[in-house]
Order: structure tokens, then C-alpha cells, then sequence
């Protein structure tokens, strides 16, 4: 299989995913390393592809049904489940973090969580790195994939009882 013809059949296996697929796996079907399949992923992405990175491996973009808001938010390291699960617990979906940096701007992260295991997911790959939000002393955004503006009100009124949310 040539090089041309294998980012084919990546595009295709991530097209036919219904959730993330991570290099790992990529590598192992089509008989190369991880890095062969992070190299063919960015030059997807360089012809205008859209993929996404998140912790648990690559998805295709996908189309937002429901309403995308962003939310601040303030807290300290181990109040993380709690955010995180008041979003997914109230239907929604947690898609990135975003901080704001002295030096490169904002970064951002991209999550995709969508109920509690893979909260736990997320966590569990923290003990191997540190949140973005430890940059900025905990203040943060949360770009949130909402059913409708019922679900979006909950998580604002649950994270400002848990004095997580950021107000004025």
C-alpha cells in the first residue's frame, strides 16, 4: 500500500468511526508505526480536512446539532470531575477547553466528552499531564454542545452553586 493510498483508507476508517480512533489503533491495521499515522493525519488536516484530536484519538468534523455555547469557569485541579460531570450529566457535550496564554494565545484543547466514562477517560490521562487550566491559575473556558437552552441554563446554575462558574 503506497502512502497516497493508505491516508485514503485512514480518511475512510475515521469516516466510518462513530467515535474517536486513536493512532495506536490506526497503526496496528494498516501495518505501520504511530508515527506514520500522526504524520498522515497532519497532512489530511494540511489539505483542508477537517479531524479533530482529542484524548481518546482522532474523529472526523463533525456536524453540531444543538446549540454551542461557552462557558468560564474557575476552579482548582480536583474540582475537575465535578465540572466536567455537572456538563455531561445534564446532556451535554464538554468539546474543548480553552485558556488564554501570555505568549501563543489561546489554546485550546479539544475534549469530547459526552457522559461520565469519558470524564473518567479524561482523568485518568491527567495523571500524565497537567490541565491546560493550570496556566492561568484555573480560569478557563469550556466551548459546551447543548440539547437546547434548558440544558444550558442547569449546567450554568449547577456550576454556579459549585462556585465553578466565572461571573462578573
Amino acid at each position: 500500500m503506497t502512502a497516497k493510498e493508505r491516508r485514503k483508507a485512514i480518511l475512510e476508517t475515521l469516516r466510518q468511526e462513530n467515535g474517536p480512533c486513536n493512532a495506536t489503533a490506526l497503526a496496528t491495521s494498516f501495518g505501520v508505526s504511530r508515527q506514520v499515522v500522526v504524520t498522515d493525519i497532519a497532512l489530511l488536516r494540511a489539505s483542508g480536512i477537517e479531524i479533530n484530536a482529542t484524548p481518546r484519538g482522532y474523529i472526523m468534523g463533525q456536524v453540531k446539532q444543538g446549540l454551542v455555547k461557552r462557558i468560564a469557569c474557575r476552579h482548582r485541579a480536583e474540582d475537575t470531575v465535578q465540572e466536567l460531570n455537572i456538563i455531561v450529566d445534564n446532556g451535554c457535550t464538554v468539546l474543548d477547553v480553552v485558556v488564554e496564554h501570555p505568549i501563543y494565545g489561546e489554546l485550546i484543547g479539544a475534549l469530547q466528552l459526552k457522559n461520565r466514562y469519558e470524564v473518567l477517560q479524561f482523568l485518568n490521562n491527567l495523571s500524565h499531564a497537567r490541565p491546560l487550566s493550570l496556566l492561568t491559575e484555573g480560569v478557563h473556558l469550556h466551548t459546551v454542545l447543548c440539547p437546547d437552552d434548558s440544558a444550558y441554563e442547569r449546567i450554568c446554575e449547577q456550576l454556579s452553586e459549585a462556585g465553578i462558574l466565572l461571573e462578573d
